[in-house]
């Protein structure tokens, strides 16, 4: 989830009954979705023994800190370990993983009946995952082709709070809200719904 360290597990198996050391390069970099790389956040190398028929778990630790500034709105982060066994010429395997990091940010609440020409309150709530405060948020409403800005407060680390926006729908039918967060941190975390307006 954005805003939390990040933890993978890297597994080797030695299918062989010969003993092997390999030599583990990892590293990895914030993306785009085209797979174009913005920055590498990480680098590491190390050696791992495996016995006949063994196998090793290796840890790799992505903290928020490494990757937090580097981020793009596409929320990607390409990680690879390039495995070479040691004193056998040209024996390498690479392993890619590509995370896509998830909100859990937005979260819309709206009443179980919606009536055309009567006054509906919905509740959106938006938090900060951040283990920092962030500033400058702001909440993009947009609802029956029109869009409303709402300036909001400074939200401390790990901090939820909520809105209560008022509308009224002039047709019956499904109407689609998109909220849209953003702060000077992130930006453009999505969440949308679909209101079922019925008849009078």
């Amino acid at each position: 989830v954005f805003g939390k360290d990040i933890t993978l597990i890297l597994i080797l198996s030695n299918l062989s009954f010969d003993h092997k050391t390999v030599k583990v390069d990892i590293s990895a970099s914030t993306v785009l979705y085209t797979r174009t790389a913005v920055a590498e956040i990480l680098k590491a190398t190390t050696s791992v023994d495996l016995g006949s028929k063994k196998g090793k778990h290796i840890r790799v630790k992505i903290p928020y800190s490494y990757y937090g500034k580097y981020l793009t709105t596409d929320k990607r982060i390409q990680v690879t370990a390039l495995c070479e066994v040691m004193h056998m010429h040209g024996v390498k395997l690479l392993v890619e993983k590509t995370i896509i990091l998830e909100d859990t940010n937005i979260i819309i609440k709206i009443p179980r009946r919606v009536v055309v020409n009567k006054a509906v309150t919905l509740e959106i709530s938006y938090a900060n995952p951040l283990p920092e405060p962030v500033n400058r948020c702001v909440l993009l409403v947009t609802l029956m082709n029109q869009q409303v800005k709402i300036h909001l407060a400074q939200l401390a680390p790990r901090e939820r709070s909520k809105i209560y926006f008022e509308f009224t729908p002039r047709r019956t039918g499904p109407l689609q809200l998109q909220v849209d967060f953003s702060c000077d941190k992130f930006s453009h975390v999505k969440g949308f719904v679909t209101i079922a307006v019925a008849p009078a």
